[in-house]
Parts: C-alpha cells; sequence; structure tokens
C-alpha cells in the first residue's frame, strides 16, 4: 500500500479520535462485497406475496414496488434540495431534470399495468385487495409535501373553508386526496382513507411542519431569477407529475374497469373516474407559472 494513501487512511481516523490499527486489520478479515449482497436481491425477490392463484397478481404487486421505489428516488432528490442550504441554482435545475426523469419512468411504466396483466384475471384477484388502494401510497404524499406549500394541494373551490389564520392541520383537512373516502355531507369516512389517517396522518402533518417554508416552489422563489431554462424544467416537471402521471393513470383505470362499460367500483371505494381526473384534484406544484391555471383547464384532458 503506497505509504501516502496508508497516511490518508490513518488521518481519517485520527479525525475521528479513533486508532486506525484494527479498522486497517479489520479489512484482512472482510469478505468480498458481491452483487447480489449489496442490492440485497434475495430479500428484494422474496417480497412478493400474492393473495390469490391468479399469475398476473404477482406482475400487479411487482409493478407497484417498482412504483415505490420510484417514488423513493424522487423524495431522496426532493430531500436534499429542501433540507440542504446554499443549494446552487445549477444544482436545483439538476435535481428538477431527476424528478421529471423519474416521472416520465412511472409515465412509461404503466404499460405494464394496462398492456401486462389479463383482463378478466385481474377483475378477479383486484377483488381479494378490497379496500386496500394505490390512494395509500405515503410516499406520494411525502412528495408532494416536498414539492410545494399545502394551499397548492388544497382545490381552490374549497379554500375559502380555510380559517383566517389556518394552522397545519387545517389545511390536511381540505386536502385534495380526502375527497376520495370522506363525505362531508355525513362527515363519515371510508375505511381505506380511516386506515391510511390513522397510519400517516401525524407523520404527514410533521413533515409539513418541517418543510413549511423550505418546499421546492419556496426554493425557486429564493433565487428571484426568470432564468427561462429553470422555469421550463419546473412546468415539465409540474406538467409530468400532476398531469400527464394523473391521466396515464385513468385512462389505465378505464381500461380495466369501464372497458365494456360496467363502471366497476374501485378497491378503495372512491368515485374514480372524477377522483383520478387531474381537473377534480387541482394539484399544481408552481400554480405561478401556468397563466389561470391552464395546465388544468385544457381541452386536451379528455
Amino acid at each position: 500500500m503506497p505509504e501516502d494513501l496508508l497516511g490518508k487512511i490513518k488521518d481519517k481516523y485520527a479525525e475521528l479520535g479513533e486508532n486506525p490499527k484494527p479498522y486497517i486489520e479489520g479489512l484482512l478479515h472482510s469478505k468480498p462485497i458481491t452483487y447480489w449482497d449489496y442490492v440485497e436481491v434475495d430479500t428484494l425477490l422474496s417480497l412478493q406475496k400474492p393473495k390469490t392463484h391468479f399469475k398476473d397478481e404477482s406482475v400487479f404487486i411487482m409493478y407497484h414496488q417498482v412504483t415505490e421505489l420510484v417514488l423513493k428516488m424522487m423524495i431522496h432528490e426532493a430531500q436534499q434540495l429542501v433540507f440542504e442550504t446554499n443549494v446552487s441554482l445549477e444544482v436545483f435545475k439538476d435535481k428538477i431534470k431527476r424528478l421529471t426523469r423519474y416521472t416520465d419512468m412511472l409515465i412509461t411504466s404503466f404499460s405494464v399495468m394496462k398492456d401486462g396483466m389479463n383482463y378478466d384475471d385481474y377483475n378477479q384477484f383486484r377483488l381479494s385487495l378490497t379496500p386496500a388502494s394505490g390512494f395509500q401510497s405515503a410516499q406520494f404524499r411525502f412528495l408532494e409535501i416536498y414539492c410545494t406549500p399545502l394551499i397548492n394541494l388544497i382545490p381552490k373551490d374549497k379554500r375559502n373553508f380555510l380559517p383566517d389564520n389556518p394552522v397545519v392541520t387545517d389545511y390536511f383537512k381540505l386536502i385534495y386526496w380526502r375527497a376520495a373516502g370522506y363525505d362531508p355531507h355525513t362527515e363519515s369516512k371510508s375505511l381505506t382513507l380511516s386506515l391510511f389517517e390513522d397510519k400517516y396522518l401525524k407523520t404527514f402533518i410533521a413533515l409539513a411542519e418541517e418543510t413549511k417554508g423550505k418546499t421546492l416552489f419556496e426554493k425557486y422563489l429564493s433565487y428571484h431569477t426568470n432564468d427561462e431554462e429553470l422555469i421550463k424544467l419546473l412546468k415539465d416537471f409540474d406538467h409530468a407529475y400532476n398531469v400527464k402521471w394523473p391521466m396515464t393513470h385513468l385512462n389505465t383505470a378505464k381500461h380495466y374497469l369501464d372497458k365494456k362499460g360496467e363502471n366497476k367500483d374501485a378497491t378503495g371505494g372512491s368515485e374514480w373516474k372524477k377522483y383520478l381526473h387531474p381537473k377534480h384534484q387541482g394539484r399544481l406544484f408552481f400554480p405561478n407559472l401556468w397563466e389561470e391555471n391552464s395546465i388544468l383547464k385544457h381541452d386536451t384532458l379528455v
């Protein structure tokens, strides 16, 4: 081992207040790292546990697990922008590009759902999943909280119900995704929503408090720039995540739930045709970049 390299190793542990000798000797006994151990392949491949005998249920499970991994990558990028200080404009742009790239993966991967499962089998095994629903993806909600202030996750026609000085909990009573399981007339919640809020609502509230003033939207504003490239990148991400992906999801649901005009119920019990549509969700991360929210009113959103 070159003396300079050995010296750097010794310096590293000296800075930690540690004796470098046992660390160096430990290398004599460590095993070579392998791909399967590093990636935890055996664990990963053991995580598919179908509830029925239908073969395509495994495809359905793996597709959603891949989706959750992509969402985790997106959260990994967003956290760096939200919590790190003095992020340069170039780094910010690069991270937004990554977020759009990952969203494109989510969009294109929906073909696995739409064209990769037997129609009749899917409509049988999905019944065993009730009341579970993709609506219950907590990472989807975490990412929204990292991206934009809570006010942008409340439909415009509901914002007048906020008190004059709202606290975080007030926003979560009106947040767009609650409409999938809450009936304001009876003040009742679906089991899908109840289970979801019981498990995650406190965590959502804590994260919203932690990210207040630090979201991607607010980080963008802090640059005080009209950089055309940045604006385009933000709009590309906003459009991909909040319009193209939901529309792909909606069209896939139509393929399985309404292909023959049967209008089947979603496993979570929501009015899926209405709820999944971007116009109904009204969700934008960077609304100031869209004149009169035209992105959600465009005639192509059908």
